[in-house]
């Protein structure tokens, strides 16, 4: 792998990071539990897609 590859990784790897982790501050936040249970599955998601990620190396 590349550095240029390996830094792209690096970044998808934080972006993920980050989107669950402002998912789960949103989720929290949110009184509407039909909108809720939706942020919560996103934050499951990109947990899920940072997994994905993580396990390619």
């Amino acid at each position: 792998m590349t550095t240029k590859e390996l830094l792209y990784v690096e970044d998808a790897l934080g972006h993920e990071q980050y989107f669950q982790t402002k998912c789960k501050e949103t989720a929290s936040q949110i009184h509407d539990q039909e909108l809720k249970q939706c942020v919560e599955q996103m934050a499951q998601k990109h947990q899920q897609i940072f997994q994905q990620f993580y396990n390619l190396l």
